[in-house]
């Protein structure tokens, strides 16, 4: 399985790294891809040429994650651009606090995100690993059902895995 990770890469890389750290440590069985290296490595390219190779990253994945720091909100250039894709793709959005929060975190979400059909989990491994497994079925569930805005795991959820 594939996820794309899409985060602040001035603030956020060492999250992204821990992620790594834990594809490999957790056996998750998946991989995170993201697309800062493609905008470090082809600074030379125009802006249109990276977002055509971003779109077609994001298009292969399974899951597209999007980690939510302090200035992510403000971002513009290719944050947002990357959660619109991701939105009108249809691809199954996980929302990860940083701050540790278990739901959305209004002052931190971008706006884009606040009424989409995502689900909002705190910085965690094991909340990561599950949410990888089993959002991707529920958000197609809820499709079907019409069903939008934001989720999140109740805390009786949290607690069975040890959190």
């Amino acid at each position: 399985m594939k996820v794309y990770v899409c985060f602040d890469g001035y603030n956020d890389f060492h999250h992204f790294y821990t992620m790594k750290s834990w594809e490999r440590d957790h056996r998750m069985g998946f991989k995170f891809i993201h697309g800062q290296d493609l905008n470090i490595r082809d600074a030379g390219k125009s802006e249109v040429a990276i977002k055509t190779q971003l779109r077609k990253q994001i298009q292969t994945v399974d899951v597209f994650v999007i980690l939510i720091g302090e200035s992510t909100r403000y971002l513009s250039q290719f944050l947002q651009w990357e959660m619109e894709i991701a939105l009108a793709e249809d691809k199954p959005i996980i929302v990860v606090n940083l701050n540790s929060l278990r739901f959305q975190d209004v002052e931190r979400c971008p706006p884009i995100l606040r009424d989409a059909l995502a689900v909002h989990i705190s910085f965690h491994a094991v909340i990561l690993q599950e949410a990888i497994l089993n959002w991707p079925n529920l958000h197609t569930s809820f499709r079907k059902q019409r069903r939008s805005g934001p989720h999140y795991y109740a805390e009786n959820y949290y607690s069975a895995l040890g959190l």
